[in-house]
């Protein structure tokens, strides 16, 4: 599934000359995120605000800050605000439904990204190919871990798309190595630092021998590696992530410390991708019922290309 930094900016290219001839259609698009503390949710919202920009497109930003009832509420204000297309990424599983109901009742176009509203999907759904590309980074750091010892999950949020599927992904890589064993894992809240390095102080007390970490996101993934060097084990631990932030990025370009691996997802491309979704739906066009940019298995030869432009 690996993708070249090259083929990623030429599709972002082609997403880009796709979208210009309906632009007329849509003149206001509301961007619901779940959390703008997240680099991952900052990189697709100026992925969407810069291509509106380019379009003569308004862009207004709705940050949930985790909180679904928020999201609803705010989601019931663009419907106020006379939006033409609504780019929608879930705060939660609950309630994930709710947004895309609203806009539908009002006949406004709905492009989810990253996270599917179960039971209620918008037009087209746009996420990075999560289990493949999770397999890759868990069978990356499960290798350099000689292909045993044991291993802890640190998951995302419960129930949201990219932690169900991170997980299939990883679990795959772990059931080919017998001499892996999972013997702990901890769902998270916020996919964040914090949350990463007080979860992983947990598990290095509670299983000092661990050898592999993988944090389903690089916030987590970051936060366990600060644990690792906080215990002294730094040597022992090897960490992998996944959606190659900006600063997780520049720690891996520097090739020290137990975080060694990303995923690095073209959360710019997803962005444009989103508006030119919508952009073809308020003109009455077929779009895919899934699109699937690569995520790009990234270690620290790798990472300063991403570090210099992100996809």
């Amino acid at each position: 599934m690996k993708t070249t930094f090259k083929a990623l900016i030429a599709a972002t290219a082609v997403a880009s000359i796709a979208g210009v001839a309906g632009a007329d259609e849509v003149k206001k698009i509301g961007l619901a995120v779940p959390n703008l503390q997240a680099d991952f949710f900052n990189q697709i919202k100026l992925g969407v605000e810069n291509y509106g920009k380019e379009l003569g497109i308004e862009v207004i930003v709705a940050d949930a800050k985790n909180d679904t009832a928020t999201q609803v509420s705010q989601v019931q204000d663009f419907m106020t605000q006379g939006i033409d297309a609504f780019i929608y990424i879930p705060a939660g599983a609950a309630a994930a439904a709710v947004p895309t109901r609203l806009a539908r009742a009002e006949g406004i176009p709905v492009i989810n990204v990253d996270r599917f509203p179960e039971g209620e999907p918008g037009d087209t759904f746009i996420a990075g190919e999560s289990i493949e590309s999770a397999y890759q980074v868990c069978d990356h750091i499960i290798k350099l871990a000689g292909g045993e010892g044991k291993m802890a999950i640190i998951h995302g949020q419960k129930g949201t798309t990219p932690e169900v599927l991170r997980f299939q992904g990883c679990e795959r890589a772990i059931n080919e190595n017998p001499g892996v064993e999972l013997v702990t894992q901890q769902w998270s809240q916020m996919w964040s630092p914090d949350e990463g390095f007080s979860i992983a102080q947990n598990m290095l007390q509670a299983h000092p021998d661990l050898k592999i970490i993988f944090g389903q996101a690089d916030g987590l993934a970051m936060g366990a590696a600060k644990a690792t060097d906080v215990a002294g084990l730094s040597d022992q631990v090897i960490i992998g992530g996944y959606d190659g932030d900006v600063a997780a990025l520049e720690y891996l370009a520097e090739c020290e410390g137990p975080f060694v691996v990303t995923a690095t997802q073209s959360t710019q491309l997803m962005g444009r991708l989103a508006v030119d979704s919508a952009i073809k739906v308020a003109a009455g066009e077929s779009v895919p019922e899934r699109q699937t940019p690569n995520a790009v298995l990234t270690t620290c030869e790798d990472a300063p290309q991403y570090v210099e432009q992100h996809p």
